[in-house]
């Protein structure tokens, strides 16, 4: 896979970064993420944010022309063995630097194949950048030197969601749980039942499906059992199709119960429901345009929005993920993984939205995170600017929860080269 070739269908990116006291180099990076299937239309958002990402960059950071990152994408068909097979060709093409996120079972593959390639492999180290996984374990029992992940983890989202839950819905009796069927997803039905057990014992559980990760195309016989159930609000990480279907299943079958997602405000969501569920959906997420009094990234997201028309940059990690890796050359002086690493360790910037650090002890990005609800971006509030796909409908900031907040505690023993 070249990118020479790549380059000619607009999906090799180039941007560059940092006046550094070394030979001028190209940072290449392997996107190694579905680029077909189901999770295509995310990925191509990805692809799109990078595109975006590394322009503005180079003109917030004030980057001179000495250096270029080159993204050029790999398909995973998000499988683990496909992932590890691509992980191999990217490294036999000379990439040192890794992007991969979706899903958290592939990252658990990632982990274990890159550091099986550093240890066979001193002095050609490799570095795995992740900038949406999000289980627990990637950042704790699975953490590792050569693994710097971006997303708040599940234990984190949990923390904001379930805080929101007990402070401020106190019209909640019973919750019904509903996650995809893989590492993520079962991190996250833990992390909220233990973590409402622990906060509220009086709320009931009433229900705790993990259902086939995008495998299931009618989502009506779940909406029928949460409304069998009683329950006074759904809790979910489904993203993708998935959270399309569902959310899409309970508007046709006329139920009321509230939504409390993580991903409700990904490609294509909004523009499905429409007034259905305003007021209705809740979202857990590490940003918000709509956040008063000024959003940082508001030239970032116009200009994709006006290159893009509805479209919208649905992982703000992405800007995060470059302009710290950028930081940590221009601080070592070097792209090499292992003094890229090590600069990156407790670094502390100006992110997207708000500033961010990552921490030392276990990789793992702390950030502010925002609890925000569905909302119609009319015109009529002055705080609600940006829509989101063009839909007409977007996301309100209900409550902000300090980085000191959401942070989690961490059972990382890291070994370092």
């Amino acid at each position: 896979m070249k990118s020479t070739s790549l380059a000619a269908i607009g999906i090799a990116f180039a941007a560059a970064f940092g006046p550094l006291a070394v030979q001028a180099q190209t940072v290449k990076v392997a996107f190694i993420d579905p680029m077909s299937g189901p999770l295509a239309a995310t990925t191509q958002n990805q692809r799109r944010n990078i595109d975006e990402t590394l322009a503005y960059l180079r003109k917030r950071d004030k980057w001179p022309d000495d250096f270029k990152f080159e993204v050029v994408p790999f398909d995973n068909k998000n499988e683990p063995q496909t992932s590890l097979i691509q992980l191999n060709k990217a490294v036999n093409e000379g990439y040192r630097f890794i992007l991969q996120g979706l899903s958290s079972s592939v990252s658990h593959a990632m982990i274990e194949g890159v550091n099986k390639y550093n240890e066979r492999n001193p002095g050609k180290e490799i570095l795995l950048l992740n900038p949406t996984s999000t289980d627990t374990e990637l950042t704790n029992e699975k953490c590792s030197f050569w693994h710097f992940r971006f997303e708040p983890n599940t234990d984190m989202k949990a923390e904001a969601t379930t805080s929101q839950i007990v402070q401020n819905m106190p019209e909640v009796k019973k919750i019904y749980l509903i996650n995809a069927n893989y590492a993520m997803g079962q991190a996250t039905s833990k992390a909220l039942k233990e973590l409402l057990k622990r906060k509220k014992p009086s709320l009931e559980i009433v229900g705790d499906d993990l259902v086939p990760f995008n495998q299931v195309k009618d989502y009506s016989p779940y909406v029928a059992k949460i409304k069998a159930s009683g329950a006074d609000l759904v809790v979910t990480s489904l993203f993708g199709p998935d959270i399309i279907g569902i959310l899409k299943a309970a508007r046709d079958a006329g139920i009321k119960t509230k939504m409390f997602t993580y991903y409700a405000h990904n490609r294509g969501v909004a523009g499905s429901l429409g007034d259905a569920f305003v007021g209705q959906v809740y979202n857990t997420t590490l940003w918000n345009p709509n956040n008063p009094p000024d959003f940082k990234g508001s030239e970032l997201l116009t200009a994709f929005r006006k290159k893009y028309p509805g479209d919208d940059i649905n992982v703000p990690n992405i800007p995060n993920v470059f302009a710290m890796v950028a930081a940590a050359v221009l601080k070592a002086k070097s792209t090499e993984p292992v003094k890229v690493a090590y600069a990156m360790e407790g670094m502390k910037m100006n992110g997207l939205a708000d500033e961010i650090e990552m921490r030392k002890s276990d990789h793992q990005l702390q950030q502010p995170l925002y609890v925000t609800t569905y909302v119609k971006v009319d015109g009529k509030d002055k705080d609600l600017k940006f829509d989101t796909d063009g839909s007409g409908y977007g996301w309100k900031t209900i409550k902000r929860l300090d980085a000191f907040v959401a942070s989690q505690p961490t059972s990382c023993q890291m070994k370092r080269p």
